[in-house]
């Protein structure tokens, strides 16, 4: 059976360049399987992928691009920087890019602000460095709170272009979503399902069922109608391409509202404010 073409679209980033809304995560994916996995995200229509140092498997997102066959300009690659490399930031980036087998990235994020460093406004200087030499095409951060990012700015040359949070129906973070957005930066939703446990709830299903759609696809329409950006992670083909489709997937207003009262404020992730860990 022949599958339309999904139209994913895009969100314009505060220095023109554009990243497509629905990407596809690869947290947590074992380094042996990540080859797979980014083989057949990149064959169901995903071309935004996410990594990061810390989930040593950058080696097989860059295999599964190779092995693509797809011109390096059609894609959209993330990495970050891991905690513990915020003292040496560029030769992280370094290490990033040989294990990727990439000349440049299009979006490289500090990964955690981890405050106790006090190192991720140094680190910054060094991505803006990284940026200056275009070997990101957007730079941003990932988990910083308001205070961080006032603290960022008031040394930056560059605005980050994104802020990637956890952020799903039960755990919103409206305020820092909106602090985020005030100041030109996109965001970005990571754990956008709750890791399946926002799946279940009633005004997921209701919505789900009203369109025919899987509760994913119900929340990822949420996610997608604030513009938010999203990168659902799944190993399953079949669940790659399912996610995807909710690119065509519009929600009533009445039914995003139902799922944006199922906010409880309970993080499944750190805090980043405290959290401190190297990822070492």
């Amino acid at each position: 059976m022949h599958t339309p073409e999904i139209i994913v679209p895009t969100v314009t980033l505060n220095n023109g360049v554009e990243i497509p809304q629905l990407g596809f995560g690869v947290f947590q994916v074992p380094p042996e399987e990540t080859q797979r996995a980014v083989e057949a995200a990149l064959e169901a229509g995903y071309r935004h992928i996410d990594t990061a140092a810390a989930y040593r498997n950058e080696a097989g997102v860059g295999a599964g691009i190779a092995a693509s066959g797809i011109p390096r300009e059609d894609l959209f690659i993330t990495t970050k920087l891991r905690n513990g490399d915020q003292s040496r930031p560029r030769e992280a980036f370094e290490d990033s890019l040989a294990a990727l087998g990439l000349d440049y990235v299009d979006l490289y994020l500090i990964h955690w602000p981890v405050p106790s460093q006090a190192l991720y406004a140094s680190a910054w200087r060094a991505l803006e460095e990284v940026y200056d030499r275009r070997q990101a095409r957007a730079i941003g951060v990932s988990n910083f709170l308001t205070e961080h990012l006032e603290t960022l700015a008031a040394s930056a040359r560059v605005t980050p272009a994104v802020n990637q949070i956890e952020l799903h129906p039960t755990f919103q973070q409206r305020s820092l979503a909106a602090a985020t957005r005030s100041r030109g930066i996109a965001v970005e939703a990571y754990s956008p399902l709750g890791q399946g446990a926002d799946l279940g709830a009633e005004a997921v299903l209701e919505a789900a069922a009203a369109h025919g759609a899987s509760p994913a696809q119900a929340v990822l329409a949420w996610h997608l109608a604030q513009g938010t950006i999203v990168i659902p992670k799944t190993a399953t083909p079949g669940r790659m391409r399912e996610n995807l489709a909710a690119a065509a997937l519009t929600l009533s207003e009445a039914e995003a509202a139902a799922i944006g009262e199922l906010e409880t404020g309970e993080r499944i992730g750190g805090d980043p404010a405290t959290a401190v860990h190297t990822q070492l």
